[in-house]
Formats: C-alpha cells, structure tokens, sequence
C-alpha cells in the first residue's frame, strides 16, 4: 500500500484492555471501514495514554499516512480533557496530536463512542429482546453494564435523517429501589458506602454486592464450595454459572435481583430519552447474561412504569453483541472527521 493512503486511527479504552485499529475509509458516499490491523493491549502496562498508542504504532510499519484519530475514554470530557477512569491517566485531546504524531486527534466519551458505533453494527450483531414498533427513525439510547455503568443517548435529526449520539454520567445518578427488597438492599449498601448510585448496584461491583447483601442479611445461605471457587475464580462468573444450573438459591436471587433493577434502569433512561427509535443494552455483562435478559423477568422490569408502559412497548429493545462497537464508533468518528478535511482541501488543477 502506497504511503500516499490516507489512514485512520481509532481505539476504545478501557480499564482492563486498550483496543486499538488502524482502518482505511474505502471509496463511497459514507465511506466503508476497511480495517488494516488491529490490536489489544494491557491498559495497565502503560504509564500513560499516549505511550499506549505510540506501542501500537511502533509495533509494525504504518502503511499509508495516518490524518486523524479518534479515541473512546470513560470518563467525562470537559473540553476535550478526560480524567480516564480506573486509570488515573489524565488525557488531553489539544496535546495528543504533537504526542502521537497524528495531526487531528478527537476523545469521545467511550459511551458516545458506542453510540456511533451502534449504526455500523449488522443485523446479526444484535439479540432483539422487544420488537417494539420496529423503527429506528426515533431517539435512540444506550446502557452499557460492565466495569462502570455508561449511558448515553443518541438525538434523531429528522431534517438530516441521522442520530447524533451524546455522552452523559447517567450510570452514577441515585439508585432508586423499586420494591422491598431493593429498599433494604439501599440501606445495606448506605451503610458501607454512603451514597449508592446506580453503577453500584447494575455493574460488575454490583453482583457481588447483591450477593453479599442476601447473604450477610440472613436472606441466602452461602454454600462452601461456592465461597472457595470465589476465593480463585471469576466472582462473578462462578455467580451467574450457580444461578443458570440452579444449583445455588442464593446465586438464582443474587442474579434475580441484578436482572430486575438493570431493566428498571433501562427503561428509566429509556423514558429520560425519549428513545422510540431503539433502546441498546451494550458493555460486556449483557453479553455474558443472555439467558437472564431473555427471561420474562428482564422485561417485565423495563416495561414496568405505570402509565407509560404502552410507550415503552413500542421501543425496540436489544443486546449488542460485537465488542467492537466502541472501537468502530471512534472509527465512524475519525472517518468524519477525515471526510470534513477532505471538503476543505481544493481540487488540484
């Protein structure tokens, strides 16, 4: 490939791992992603974000001339400033450029990110949960569990027939109970922690924390050989496998509980939204938890909103089931960003 190609970057950051790819945007009116390589690397073993990308570059020659880049981060952007989470990196979009040698950088929010990357996905990328009233021309959201608790929304502009996607920290407003239970689950998790949000309870910390909740409270009894497969195992993991075998009540209830308020919440962002165009469950837990989302209890939990119930089943609800949403969202977005240059620059005579 010829060093005169014009090549994008695109990453999605996370706690755990950094996934990285370099793409050309093919001929055609919207541009296809044509993606060159790609890797994942350990977010931990580096000191900072751009020394990650800069081993990714070194790694193996660039085959074209990378214009712009575009990377999902979790946390808020402030201005083009983002305080990565989990990470302690601080990240600043206007510096990025002299330090990974790219000269057009952008940081999206990793949950915007994913929202871009919701429209590059294929019909086969998705489990539908709702039909709903089938169309996609509304304002759509996203509820990615998994570390962290992302939300985010995506705008329909009906004038241009397109979404804009928008990042928030929806995943850290207040956890509010809807039962019993749940009321006594708050007070359990107050005592530890003072405020409980959301992301608490609906993301990886939180099936534990259901879990030692039923059990420290006299509501489950934990059986030994479960509590020692903990001690080396995958926590949540050896959870969810106890409660699909039925082979442990407290696990079943632990995973009861979690499928319960993460429908609730859906359907609470699902309403903030006003999201008749698709509601999208993202982020790596509702990919290992199928088999509880496709239970009646899932829905129920969503749909269950009063009066605004008919409203909610007309929104299509379903599981993303690529990983690389957010890689591909950044891509979309760097390709945008590539095509805007490209408008600006005059033909040659």
């Amino acid at each position: 490939m010829s060093k005169s190609h014009k090549l994008i970057l695109a990453g999605d950051l996370g706690a755990t791992n950094f996934r990285v790819a370099l793409f050309r945007v093919m001929d055609g009116r919207r541009g296809t992603l044509k993606r060159l390589r790609s890797d994942r690397l350990p977010s931990t073993s580096f000191n900072s974000f751009h020394q990650a990308v800069k081993a990714f570059l070194e790694k193996e020659e660039i085959p074209g001339t990378i214009v712009t880049a575009c990377f999902g981060v979790p946390g808020p952007n402030i201005g083009g400033v983002v305080h990565a989470t989990n990470l302690n990196w601080l990240i600043d979009e206007s510096a990025l450029p002299g330090l990974i040698g790219i000269p057009r950088v952008a940081i999206l929010n990793d949950l915007e990110a994913t929202a871009f990357g919701v429209g590059e996905l294929r019909h086969s990328d998705f489990l539908l949960l709702q039909a709903g009233a089938g169309s996609r021309a509304g304002n759509q959201c996203v509820i990615a569990p998994g570390t962290g608790l992302g939300e985010a929304g995506l705008f329909w502009d009906a004038e241009r027939q397109q979404h804009l996607p928008w990042a928030s920290e929806g995943g850290h407003a207040d956890f509010a109970p809807t039962d019993d239970i749940q009321a006594s689950l708050l007070e359990f998790l107050h005592k530890e922690f003072g405020r409980v949000s959301c992301e608490r309870i609906i993301a990886g910390m939180g099936i534990i924390n259901i879990y030692r909740f039923l059990r420290d409270t006299g509501r489950g009894k934990e059986k030994p050989s479960i509590a020692t497969k903990m001690l080396t195992g995958d926590v949540n993991a050896v959870i969810d496998q106890h409660s699909r075998d039925g082979s442990c009540r407290l696990c079943r209830d632990t995973m009861d509980i979690f499928t319960r308020i993460l429908g609730a919440e859906a359907g609470n962002l699902a309403l903030k939204t006003m999201a008749t165009g698709g509601v999208f469950l993202g982020g790596g837990i509702p990919r290992q938890i199928l088999e509880h989302l496709q239970r009646p209890l899932f829905l129920e939990s969503f749909l269950n909103k009063g009066r605004m119930r008919p409203l909610l089943e007309t929104m299509p609800l379903s599981v993303v089931l690529n990983d690389d949403a957010a890689l591909l969202g950044s891509a979309r977005y760097a390709a945008r960003m590539l095509n805007s240059l490209r408008r600006r620059i005059p033909p040659k005579l």
